[in-house]
């Protein structure tokens, strides 16, 4: 009897349902047909239906772009450095093995006819008894003896000694042939500037190390420039040398210059022969002018830069003090935001412009970021954007940018 009960109690819940459900069919037609047109959202809301990570209602301040000429005076960092058109080399003349090396370490100072090393060769110790006996048969051989001797390293002194004494040397000394800083053939070059270490006028570049902070930050300071390392030379006494192979080099301490890295976004606004302003990093008021000799496109460390050469003459710097470089740059293309007003995302450059009450994101081509101002290249001059970007980007949504 109770199951029963039940069962009747929910079958007159569905049939009351189903009633209720036909009355409110029956009826809405015939309010459509009373007002005559059918309902439609309020438009004053449309807005605030779209996603917000393609456009934001906001009240911040807007600005506008400013164009024009401008000059702006870029620092970049640099070092003191060898000038590679000044350089000579030291080779053995003989193949033989090395008896004395009195050289220890790269970059170590010496002077022009100072002693760097001794050999000893079993083919200059045969060509000294050759010369001895030619000498004691008085042949007309003895002049070519000489000439040989001469040709495999001897010096003419060391020649009239052998003959005077009748004893063969058999350590032949090599001497440094200029004045200035050597340097072992299998090193490294002479050291050159890394890659920029300033970031006053890096690119607006493309990082997403500000995704969800500020929009315009400037990218992270890559290594300064590198310095002569004393290292110590690879040569070791007993080591064996062949006939014409290159031992050393030596760097010319009278000529020296100045490398300075320049970011890529400038390597189009530097031209040969054009004057810049360097001093040394701990004294200022050490500044004199320069004029660029050399450009030459470097990619090194994992970056694209320039490297700018300054030939110096009359100087007081020394190899491996580092620089500071001052060069004015001339901009007279495309208009200028606030760094905070562009907000970086991937490798985009985005603007929020203000339509119709709201702001919408925009993708913009941008150049160089200096004095606190990035460039942008694409046309905005009429346009109304946000002063902060990223006051108006939510750290975990995707910005859909508009065409």
């Amino acid at each position: 009897m109770r199951n029963n009960y039940i069962v009747n109690i929910n079958i007159l819940s569905v049939t009351t349902m189903a009633l209720l459900t036909l009355a409110a069919c029956q009826r809405k037609p015939a309010q459509t047909h009373a007002t005559g047109h059918a309902q439609t959202p309020d438009s004053s809301i449309t807005a605030l239906t779209q996603p917000v990570n393609a456009r934001v209602i906001a009240t911040i301040p807007v600005i506008k772009a400013s164009s024009g000429t401008r000059i702006h005076t870029s620092e970049v960092s640099g070092v003191i450095t060898y000038d590679t058109r000044r350089q000579t080399s030291i080779a053995s003349r003989v193949g033989g093995r090395i008896e004395r090396l009195l050289i220890r370490y790269n970059y170590q100072p010496v002077s022009k006819g100072q002693l760097i090393m001794e050999i000893y060769s079993p083919d200059l110790a045969a060509a000294q008894r050759e010369l001895l006996l030619v000498a004691k048969q008085e042949s007309p051989l003895l002049a070519s003896a000489k000439q040989r001797l001469q040709l495999l390293g001897m010096q003419a002194g060391q020649i009239e000694q052998v003959l005077k004494t009748g004893r063969i040397l058999y350590r032949i000394p090599v001497y440094s042939n200029a004045n200035g800083y050597i340097l072992e053939q299998g090193s490294a070059a002479a050291p050159a500037a890394m890659a920029p270490a300033s970031t006053a006028a890096a690119p607006a570049g493309d990082g997403m190390g500000n995704m969800g902070g500020g929009g315009g930050g400037s990218a992270p300071a890559p290594a300064t420039p590198a310095a002569p390392a004393n290292t110590p030379v690879m040569l070791r006494e007993g080591q064996y040398v062949s006939a014409g192979q290159s031992l050393f080099t030596i760097y010319q301490a009278d000529n020296l210059v100045a490398e300075f890295a320049f970011p890529s976004a400038l390597a189009a606004k530097i031209k040969p022969q054009q004057r810049l302003l360097f001093y040394p990093v701990h004294d200022k008021n050490a500044m004199q002018p320069g004029t660029i000799g050399l450009i030459e496109p470097v990619y090194r460390s994992g970056q694209n830069f320039t490297l700018v050469r300054v030939y110096l003459g009359a100087h007081h710097f020394r190899a491996g003090q580092l620089l500071t470089g001052s060069i004015p740059l001339v901009y007279r293309e495309g208009w200028w935001l606030p760094v905070k007003a562009v907000y970086r995302s991937g490798n985009q450059s985005l603007v929020f412009r203000k339509t119709n009450g709201a702001f919408t994101p925009v993708a913009v081509e941008t150049g160089a970021a200096v004095g606190g101002m990035v460039q942008v290249t694409t046309p905005i001059a009429d346009w109304e954007v946000a002063s902060n970007a990223a006051y108006l980007v939510d750290s975990e949504s995707f910005i859909k940018t508009q065409p």
